[in-house]
């Protein structure tokens, strides 16, 4: 196996590069896998991005039951080691879609053999293995090994066509911005346990399933940092009962967060993640306002994105609702014709072409591991506010060059 240390120095995974295929491993069989494995396949069917993604293997410790998902999807191996996995030359690369606290090792692991990297929100379940990850992203990239994390809703085409409205001076100097992510599928205390109401396997629970991406988009929309936060978390059930019928779980993660931000541009910002905002199935909702315009959307409508131009006659002003399907707004030429929407599956297929293309490019990907290590400090400032009391705690700012790359 070609790694990084090799005497040639080159990883495979640029090897293959000039093949123009790319061997696919992907480690994870649940809800993520199903959706990664999608993206990948529509990547290729519906884009024609300049490396071909060839699904190679699949990882799961259950061979049962990553072996249903291989089937839906044609995944041709299916290996219950995932060191295996990252091992096979046919892999080019490791796809993560495992709960966070096998992240750091499996995507480390991967760089060092000279493979490219897709992991999935949050990058880690602490500081010191987002730290760890990004110090390896960086020295992989040296080598022509590029990183992705999977914060997918920055491809949501709405999302995009906002940032480029942000970029353009549309919205001029931002004042607030308001990120909620509300969902409802923990409000019946008789919803049995899983692994995401585990500190050990989730790092945190509400806080760093959903809000980090509020806290990402909030980042990647205006192209600047929360720079402290004052909160307060809440655990409102205590105890679960097992799936297997065999007694209760302790819930050991929060339910819900709440706090206050500000960007180190000097914009207020508030923030709210929960999974029990009772009738709210998916309701990630991101309000900008600036001195020239305001920019609103809400993932339940996915396809809709409302600005307002301030700057316009005060006679016809207010929010225009954006029906982003046509040809000219992101990711939307390779798709159906205007006014066909899009649905919360597309953007994994927009996220596997952006990261194909960087790889042909030789580019670093966005969102990169640094921009993941972002955020977790910001998780990190929430818990330590919230356990001093709500106290406003700064963030700090990036010390590493991998920190920034």
């Amino acid at each position: 196996m070609s790694t990084l240390n090799s005497s040639n120095n080159r990883p495979r995974a640029a090897e293959q590069a000039a093949g123009r295929e790319l061997g696919i491993g992907m480690v994870g069989y649940g809800f993520m896998g199903m959706a990664h494995s999608q993206g990948w396949r529509n990547a290729r069917s519906f884009f024609d991005p300049p490396l071909r993604p060839r699904l190679a293997a699949l990882g799961g410790r259950n061979r049962d039951a990553a072996g249903e998902l291989a089937d839906r999807f044609d995944w041709p191996v299916v290996e219950t080691d995932w060191r295996a996995l990252v091992a096979r030359d046919d892999v080019h690369v490791v796809d993560v879609c495992t709960p966070g606290d096998t992240h750091a090792e499996i995507a480390v692991a991967a760089l060092e053999a000279g493979k490219h990297v897709l992991c999935e929100k949050p990058l880690a379940n602490t500081v010191a293995e987002a730290e760890a990850m990004a110090e390896a992203a960086a020295k992989a990239r040296e080598h022509g090994v590029r990183s992705m994390l999977g914060f997918t809703y920055r491809r949501v085409p709405a999302l995009s066509l906002a940032r480029r409205l942000v970029a353009e001076g549309r919205l001029g100097r931002l004042r607030h911005v308001r990120a909620r992510y509300l969902q409802d599928w923990l409000t019946d205390p008789t919803a049995p346990y899983t692994w995401r109401m585990s500190r050990e396997r989730a790092g945190s629970g509400a806080l760093g399933d959903i809000g980090a991406h509020a806290v990402d988009l909030a980042q990647f929309l205006t192209g600047e940092f929360v720079s402290g936060v004052s909160a307060v978390t809440d655990t409102f059930v205590h105890e679960r009962p097992l799936p297997d019928g065999g007694g209760t779980g302790a819930v050991t993660v929060d339910d819900a967060a709440v706090f206050l931000g500000r960007l180190d541009g000097g914009a207020l910002a508030s923030f709210e993640a929960t999974r029990y905002a009772t009738g709210r199935k998916n309701a990630l909702r991101i309000e900008l306002n600036g001195d020239r315009g305001s920019l609103a959307f809400d993932l339940e409508e996915l396809n809709v994105l409302h600005f307002h131009d301030a700057t316009a006659d005060t006679v016809v002003q207010g929010f225009t609702r954006i029906l982003v399907t046509e040809p000219e707004h992101p990711y939307l030429e390779a798709w159906w014709p205007p006014g066909h929407g899009l649905g919360y599956e597309h953007a994994f297929a927009h996220q596997a072409v952006d990261l194909l293309s960087a790889i042909d490019a030789g580019t670093d990907p966005e969102p990169s591991f640094a921009d993941g290590l972002r955020v977790q400090r910001v998780l990190a400032a929430v818990e330590e506010s919230h356990e001093a009391g709500g106290s406003w705690t700064a963030i700090p700012a990036p010390a590493t060059a991998a920190e920034t790359a």
